[in-house]
């Protein structure tokens, strides 16, 4: 198949899917936040029949919390059983306890903090917008600088973030946080922007895509051969996907894996199997919620949020619970397979 018939389909299989969501349930229904009163959650939509795998027919969308400014970067803490989040203009970061099922403050300020997740000794890294960097949370709670220059020149504005099996750190620095006084501090960006590694070992930065215009959200597939990328400069967005390479140090042969049409992809983990599961939308019924894919780029289901999910994670003891980051909300959603290490 050649790339445009391939992307021309891709197009139609995500077209298809928006049309049976909103077919599914009405736009009327979503006006205003309910939970499912009866299962299999309408709002869990099979697109393709190999979702069916990953549907719980008795498990339904939970809202966990609400009333954030703009909900992103959730990570899971197991060791606390907590879901820690940034709720980025709010200059916050939040945490909802699973055993009380109790929402509050986790650190504030936060130095408008985006995307998190845990290095593979369980420190908390955070990328900041604030002081344009990429922080660790230490053992003992201090807070160290992990980088916040490249060759002398400050980063942009560290968006979304994950920890390779090598201990390497890889984030995307997109302007995002210095366009204006709402999600950090306006300022005139210094360098392109870069997808960068870090090396676990050295502590040295090499820039592994400079590429994509205004990457975001990032994961690794589940035998880290490859890693995939939201280009959100572009019109329509899309996710590309890099070959892994030299030892799992370099990115080659990048290319379009996903193109979003109408939708709006930001963050995104993956599962055991490979699937994508995506934050997605554009602020309409049709879109809002999550989308997942499979590794041939099938869209095979849809998660409707009643707002736009802008990144989620895998939790839970088994890391079988989805926790989605909505606009002002935070929920989620038991799915019968286990997110992949390292998101």
């Amino acid at each position: 198949m050649t790339d445009e018939l391939a992307d021309s389909e891709r197009r139609r299989w995500i077209a298809a899917g928006a049309a049976m969501a909103a077919s599914s349930m009405s736009s009327a229904a979503f006006g205003q936040w309910a939970p499912a009163t009866r299962y299999p959650d309408p709002a869990v939509i099979q697109i393709d029949p190999s979702f069916g795998k990953y549907r719980l027919g008795l498990a339904a969308v939970e809202r966990l919390a609400t009333g954030f400014r703009w909900s992103e970067g959730p990570v899971w803490m197991g060791d606390s059983r907590m879901v820690v989040w940034s709720d980025i203009p709010n200059n916050r970061m939040m945490k909802w306890d699973e055993e009380t099922g109790q929402a509050s403050v986790f650190r504030k300020p936060s130095n408008f903090a985006n995307g998190n997740t845990r290095d593979r000794q369980g420190r908390l890294l955070t990328c900041q917008h604030g002081t344009r960097s990429v922080t660790r949370t230490e053992y003992d709670g201090t807070i160290s600088t992990v980088i916040d220059k490249f060759e002398g020149k400050p980063l942009n504005s560290p968006n979304d973030i994950v920890c390779k099996s090598d201990g390497s750190i890889w984030f995307t620095d997109p302007p995002f946080g210095i366009l204006g006084f709402y999600e950090g501090y306006k300022a005139e960006p210094q360098l392109p922007t870069n997808v960068y590694r870090v090396d676990g070992k050295t502590g040295k930065a090499t820039v592994v895509a400079g590429d994509v215009n205004r990457p975001n959200g990032l994961a690794f597939s589940p035998d880290e051969s490859k890693l995939y990328i939201v280009e959100a400069g572009v019109n329509p967005r899309v996710i590309k996907v890099y070959d892994v390479v030299d030892n799992g140090t370099k990115l080659s042969n990048g290319r379009t894996f996903i193109n979003a049409g109408a939708g709006s992809p930001d963050g995104f983990r993956v599962d055991v199997d490979g699937n994508l599961w995506c934050g997605w939308g554009m602020g309409s019924d049709e879109l809002d919620g999550v989308m997942i894919f499979n590794p041939e780029a099938k869209p095979i289901g849809r998660i409707r949020l009643p707002e736009r999910c802008a990144n989620l994670c895998f939790g839970g003891v088994q890391r079988n619970r989805l926790f989605m980051a909505g606009s002002q909300s935070l929920y989620s959603l038991y799915v019968n397979t286990q997110g992949a290490i390292g998101g």
